[in-house]
């Protein structure tokens, strides 16, 4: 892993529990007098969004703003881009402009590599959802997430068990997850019909299941996804009501869940779809609490990519600290 996040295979594990650890440190900053650091004066940070987003492009450039960098906001709705401008001519123009980041959401898989492997710009690329494929940032926040909740699994998610239930096959924040959960030990069981369960998803090294009753008493984190209606031509399941009853979050099986269990879901929610508003706004759900975890881990990777350090480094932690007293 050198200056690019792409995806979470572009982490070690040492890596991964450093981007934590440094968002620990940035949360202690937040919590005090000093909102802003200059980490990043001078910097330039575009959000390159080709599909709609809400919660991650408000995260990431309130993260670069908390870093002092300046935020250029690009939507392909509006632009050159919805005049048949290619990816290669928008590149060269943020180029031009002097661009440090590129925070990329993308709808082909893939997208994000693609920039960062082209020669067409020399700034720093960030993967914010490409295609069915990946959305690191979204997994790493996930997971910090999980360890602000359950403190014994600090320094690894050995003995942890989340189960992912939803359209996994669309989901490219199942495909993160997964990868990131495995990579910090936890053990990690898929639950979605067969409709809805990638091919090849024998060799990705989890379990799968059908059935969410008998899953659900036994897992201390729970993981709903969207159903993705845009990505779906077929039919997938019989009917949303048919779905509803055997993959969706309802009250019922809420009171299944172990006591400490927590309740996540990426958003946007389908309410009463995948989960029914009381799970969502229960307890256990830890739902607003991901989004403002968001802003901390993409201030972290931004900290480090722009910052001169190394991305995972824990090392470089301690200068945050010396900043913030400044």
């Amino acid at each position: 892993m050198d200056r690019h996040l792409l995806s979470i295979n572009d982490l070690t594990r040492a890596e991964a529990f450093g981007i934590l650890n440094t968002a620990h440190e940035l949360a202690i900053i937040s919590d005090g007098t000093l909102k802003k650091l200059p980490t990043l004066r001078g910097r330039t940070v575009v959000n390159l969004f080709f599909e709609d987003s809400t919660r991650t492009r408000i995260s990431f450039e309130s993260a670069a703003k908390r870093l002092s960098a300046d935020v250029i906001n690009f939507s392909a709705k509006g632009s050159s881009v919805s005049k048949g401008e290619s990816l290669k001519d928008t590149a060269q123009t943020l180029q031009a402009m002097g661009a440090d980041a590129v925070i990329i959401r993308h709808g082909a898989s893939g997208a994000a590599q693609r920039l960062a492997d082209s020669g067409w710009i020399q700034a720093s690329v960030i993967n914010a959802g490409d295609g069915t494929h990946e959305h690191p940032t979204q997994a790493l926040l996930d997971a910090y997430t999980i360890r602000n909740s359950f403190p014994e699994y600090t320094d690894s998610f050995e003995g942890l068990r989340v189960a992912i239930v939803g359209d996994i096959l669309h989901s490219r924040v199942a495909r993160s997850n997964v990868l990131l959960l495995k990579k910090l030990g936890a053990q990690v069981t898929l639950l979605a019909p067969p409709t809805l369960l990638p091919v090849g998803v024998d060799s990705w090294g989890v379990e799968t299941s059908y059935q969410f009753d008998e899953v659900i008493p036994k897992v201390d984190v729970v993981m709903m996804l969207r159903v993705q209606s845009e990505r779906m031509l077929d039919s997938f399941f019989p009917s949303e009501r048919e779905y509803s009853r055997s993959f969706g979050l309802d009250s019922r099986r809420l009171d299944l869940l172990p006591p400490r269990s927590i309740v996540m879901h990426p958003g946007p929610m389908n309410r009463g779809l995948e989960i029914s508003a009381e799970s969502a706004d229960s307890h256990k759900s830890v739902v607003l609490a991901q989004v403002a975890n968001g802003v901390l881990i993409r201030m972290a990777v931004l900290y480090q990519l722009l910052g001169g350090q190394t991305l995972g480094d824990i090392s470089s932690v301690q200068p945050i600290t010396q900043v913030a007293n400044k």
